[in-house]
């Protein structure tokens, strides 16, 4: 991949103090969540970065010119500066899980946008609506706001080089959703040339981020092809968050299936008795402790998942047995992809398994939480609900070399990024 540095444009309140600014990526957000952040401050960046509730489809014109007036008047009125020479940043997340605490360390810089398949690789579908959303209002306002994650191979040693430049307190830093964001501004030429030739030679595997990724792909093919900006323009390169992928705080998390809807009579016992492909092990409930999913399902196996009824006794545990049932499904997809369990679990548990008990108000919901399945569950909110195990890095890359797609919800990578935590410019004019 090809990195650049970039002048970004970041807050400048608070005596370095973020926290009031900065937001979750726009796509985990509705409309409750957009209020409360704004209630924190007017000025956080949700005001721009959701200008649309929710961004699924493309919004009022309006909508989008206003995001970009206010943008355009917090840069006059120096709520946001921008940085006086290009540069890269690192970035620090720490945070705890299951009751560790994990630190994941990062870069933040641009990437040149190539062609999905290249230097930069996808493993989900996109869709029409929320790219529609999110090319308007780069349109609008002539900046990226929250970046792609991205995570890539270390060998050359880009993260010692980064953190040995990144000394003393951070230039920012902040709390958002019980994480600590920390920012460090890196504008050594030395060191980012240094950064830039070891990451020459390396792809870079986007973990989040599809959408607008492929948004800014398109946008720079289309403004080189009218004439209006080269190669080397600011443009062509997206901002990105480099995680490597050996960084112990790369943190994959599972999610996990909610069923409601379903048939009077249905039950996981009989759900079970229809999947003969399947080995089963049933515990109690009290035995399994869903806060850390992937701790309790690792000793079951790879591949093995919780499936749980309303008002549960016990749980059952399934694993599949037979691979052949995978490629009778699935026969045009890779072999990387049928062994991955949750494409086991739609193929042949919710798309065939389930489909006797299916009805016209049958529903499917997601979450990362394994307590509050269980809680549903225990609720008899829902009529089925079930855990899995994170999918591997291995998986993601293999699937994603292959040139497929993993299926819809597969990873859930934790914590998702902040936004507004630096915002690069495109140095385009706006509202066109």
């Amino acid at each position: 991949m090809e990195i650049r540095p970039f002048r970004g444009w970041r807050y400048s309140g608070d005596a370095g103090d973020v926290s009031s600014y900065i937001a979750p990526p726009y796509d985990v957000l509705n409309q409750q969540d957009k209020d409360n952040l704004l209630s924190r401050s007017e000025q956080n960046i949700v005001a721009v970065d959701m200008p649309y509730v929710p961004p699924k489809e493309l919004g009022p014109e309006e909508v989008y010119r206003q995001a970009a007036e206010r943008l355009k008047q917090w840069q006059a009125d120096g709520v946001l500066v921008q940085d006086d020479r290009p540069a890269v940043y690192a970035y620090e997340q720490t945070y705890s899980w299951a009751g560790k605490t994990y630190s994941r360390r990062a870069m933040l810089c641009g990437v040149r946008a190539t062609a999905l398949g290249e230097d930069v690789i996808p493993h989900e579908h996109t869709f029409a609506g929320p790219k529609a959303d999110r090319l308007r209002l780069t349109e609008c306002t002539g900046v990226q706001l929250s970046p792609i994650f991205g995570f890539f191979d270390d060998a050359g040693g880009v993260s010692e080089t980064l953190w040995s430049a990144a000394r003393g307190a951070p230039t920012i830093q902040g709390k958002l959703r019980d994480v600590h964001e920390k920012l460090w501004v890196i504008d050594d030429e030395a060191v980012i040339a240094k950064i830039a030739a070891a990451l020459a030679d390396r792809p870079v595997f986007i973990a989040d981020g599809h959408h607008r990724y492929t948004t800014a792909m398109n946008y720079a093919t289309e403004l080189r092809k009218s004439g209006r900006i080269d190669e080397k323009h600011e443009a062509n390169f997206v901002m990105f968050c480099l995680v490597a992928r050996s960084d112990p705080g790369l943190l994959v998390l599972p999610t996990h299936r909610m069923v409601r809807g379903l048939k009077e009579g249905f039950s996981v016992e009989a759900l079970a008795e229809s999947l003969p492909e399947f080995t089963w092990k049933r515990c109690s409930v009290d035995e399994a402790n869903l806060a850390d999913a992937d701790a309790f399902l690792r000793k079951y196996g790879s591949g093995a998942m919780a499936f749980i009824g309303a008002h549960p006794a016990e749980i059952w545990v399934g694993r599949l047995n037979d691979p052949k049932a995978m490629a009778e499904l699935a026969p045009d997809e890779c072999e990387e992809w049928r062994r991955l369990d949750v494409a086991i679990l739609h193929r042949l548990v919710i798309d065939k398994a389930l489909a006797a008990w299916k009805t016209d108000q049958t529903a499917l919901e997601y979450t990362p939480d394994g307590r509050a399945v269980m809680a549903a569950c225990k609720a008899g909110s829902i009529d089925l609900g079930v855990c899995m195990q994170g999918t591997p890095l291995e998986a993601v890359e293999a699937i994603a070399n292959r040139g497929a797609s993993m299926p819809h919800k597969s990873t859930y990578f934790y914590p998702k990024l902040a936004t507004g935590m630096v915002i690069k410019p495109l140095e385009l004019g706006t509202g066109d």
